[in-house]
């Protein structure tokens, strides 16, 4: 007769130790440098993006008016990816991808998109709430599923569905207690308009995706940490490209001086959101392709699942923002449905 196990495999304190030796493995598989990244990366997911989404929002409460301002500031931190990308040819002694003339237009076409996508959420912050903002931009993940399934044929199961119906079913609730969240001085047409600027922003965000990942497979024919770095510096010099041409056409530019005068907390502070607004969108951004390449789509899924209620939490607590029934009702349907969907692709992953 073959011994009892003292822990059998089906019981939770089973599952538990099997989980805990496969992260010992795992963590013994590599080396120190790695793990180091993989946190900063993680830190960054979790910390620079909700702090830009908040940035943005202190941009408006305190007399800011511009909207290509903020659709500015949130490229105009990419000479900080072309600062790590360059030094990374030298160590790894590779030489940069060829640019083709396809190659030159998909990033032209990709960052005049990602251009009109920064200047929709700025119209998203400055009519909505942080919390509120954020809560609605999670839909991008229903955009990135869907016009992932028609432009790169990737797989939608059981699970993909049900976060997309989910989440869709929360935005449904912030939209029928609109009343409850709206900042004195937003009228009801902009409070819609915010919103709809908001999900417009977050089906051309998943089309962006897509379409990047497009990219990878037909232009490009890989897709490695290099090449994510060099699409990111070449879209968001577009991106910058567009966007400086929109602000300077508008006069907006010429308005900061203007802006910063009339800024709660003066001159320093205006400047200074400004700045931290650019560094961290550009910090978030650098740790989500760290994650993705250290680790697995699967797990900056989670991390955007986990930020979105992050984000929320700090508008609430530093920004003031109302957070009633129906708002949390929602966010905790937006978390499972990010869920649902993880899930979905992380089964999908282990079928493919």
């Amino acid at each position: 007769m073959e011994p009892e196990s003292s822990t059998p495999p089906s019981s939770v304190w089973g599952q538990i130790f099997e989980f805990t030796a496969k992260a010992r493995d795992a963590y013994k598989r590599r080396p120190i440098p790695y793990w180091i990244l993989l946190i900063l990366g993680i830190v960054a997911m979790l910390v620079a993006f909700p702090a830009s989404s908040i940035l943005s929002r202190v941009y408006y409460d305190n007399g800011g008016q511009s909207k290509w301002i903020i659709s500015w500031v949130s490229v105009a931190g990419w000479p900080l990816t072309a600062l790590i990308l360059f030094p990374t040819y030298f160590l790894q002694r590779i030489s940069p991808t060829p640019l083709s003339l396809k190659l030159a237009l998909s990033y032209i076409f990709l960052g005049f998109l990602s251009a009109a996508d920064n200047l929709m959420y700025a119209y998203a912050y400055a009519y909505l709430p942080a919390s509120t903002a954020s809560l609605v931009a999670s839909s991008s993940l229903v955009f990135s599923a869907l016009f992932g399934y028609l432009l790169v044929k990737n797989q939608i199961n059981a699970s993909i569905i049900n976060s997309i119906v989910v989440i869709t079913a929360g935005l449904t609730i912030i939209a029928l207690d609109s009343s409850s969240d709206r900042y004195p001085g937003i009228s009801d047409s902009q409070y819609i308009m915010g919103y709809v600027w908001d999900i417009l922003g977050s089906a051309l965000h998943g089309l962006i995706f897509a379409l990047s990942e497009l990219v990878f497979v037909k232009l490009v024919g890989r897709r490695s940490f290099i090449v994510v770095l060099e699409q990111q510096v070449m879209v968001s010099l577009f991106a910058f490209a567009f966007t400086t041409v929109g602000i300077l056409l508008s006069r907006d530019f010429q308005g900061m001086a203007s802006e910063a005068n009339n800024f709660k907390g003066g001159r320093a502070a205006y400047y200074l959101v400004i700045i931290w607004g650019a560094i961290t969108f550009q910090l978030g951004v650098l740790g989500a392709t760290a994650v993705v390449f250290l680790a697995s789509t699967v797990l900056a899924g989670v991390l955007n699942a986990v930020r979105t209620p992050i984000t929320s939490i700090a508008a609430v607590i530093l920004l003031h923002d109302p957070m009633s029934g129906f708002k949390i009702l929602s966010l905790l349907i937006t978390v499972w449905g990010f869920g649902s969907f993880i899930y979905g692709s992380s089964m999908g992953e282990k079928s493919s």
